[in-house]
């Protein structure tokens, strides 16, 4: 059953990360937090690996197909800074997990700062038509953000989120899609970067590999039938569809908070 559930929630995680530009993670973590089926810290480390199989593969045809979606000018920089972030984000989940004698409590730490980042973003995402969006050209801006995002991402576990988008449509006037695809890159070298750190100091939870593998595969595929599905919309449907997707994971957070720090 617990096979099942994991890679359910990653199919259906990926194809919707994928459309929305949110990486998977944003969703896998909080409803596999909210079925209790494994510890927090196990869950966080398989939603990372998954993240990072699943924006890797979106990330790597977008290169190979050499899509005008990336903005190269912009992108190096986002993935220097977004593993520099997911470093930083890493070393900090550490320092507040220690912080409680349950280390599942940092679950709940998790979860109020998700529900924070989410609400915030989804009033940016409703009222965005009526503020005036950005066009930074410094590369220390660039560097600052995707720092700053890569560490959000890192911290929670998920890689990426719709606060992603939002900041790079708003400090970049990058159109949806074109911020999403770039949200995939910053989502993958963060992620890359927290994991790596994890499997080198020894801090790999116990699970089965068979595990990490499905969800791996199942990431892949969502990623894959959500791509198809994003070229069949536009850009105002992609919208609503995140802004859905935020009401949703905004719902599952506030579950999740009374479950870990009631």
């Amino acid at each position: 059953m617990v096979y099942l559930i994991c890679y359910a929630v990653t199919c259906f995680a990926c194809v919707l990360g994928t459309i929305c530009g949110m990486g998977g993670g944003i969703i896998i973590k909080p409803v596999l937090d909210a079925t209790g089926v494994m510890t927090v810290d196990t869950i966080t480390f398989l939603s990372g690996c998954t993240v990072i199989a699943m924006s890797g593969w979106s990330v790597s045809r977008a290169l190979y197909r050499q899509e005008d979606v990336l903005d190269m000018k912009r992108t190096p920089i986002f993935a220097l800074a977004a593993a520099v972030g997911g470093l930083l984000g890493k070393e900090m989940y550490i320092a507040v997990a220690e912080l409680f004698a349950d280390r599942n409590m940092a679950g709940g730490v998790q979860a109020c700062l998700l529900l924070a980042a989410t609400f915030l973003t989804l009033i940016y995402t409703i009222r965005k038509d009526k503020l005036k969006s950005r066009q930074a050209e410094s590369r220390a801006v660039s560097f600052v953000i995707g720092l700053l995002l890569g560490m959000l991402g890192a911290f929670l576990g998920i890689g990426g989120g719709p606060f992603n988008v939002a900041a790079l449509t708003y400090f970049f006037s990058m159109p949806t899609k074109k911020a999403t695809q770039n949200s995939l890159f910053v989502v993958l070298f963060s992620q890359l970067a927290s994991t790596l750190k994890t499997v080198i100091t020894g801090g790999i939870p116990d699970f089965d590999p068979i595990i990490l593998i499905g969800m791996g595969l199942f990431g892949i595929i969502g990623s894959e039938i959500g791509r198809r599905i994003s070229k069949r919309i536009d850009n105002k449907q992609a919208n609503f569809l995140l802004e859905a997707c935020m009401v949703l994971i905004i719902c599952i957070n506030v579950y999740n908070i009374f479950k870990y720090l009631r």
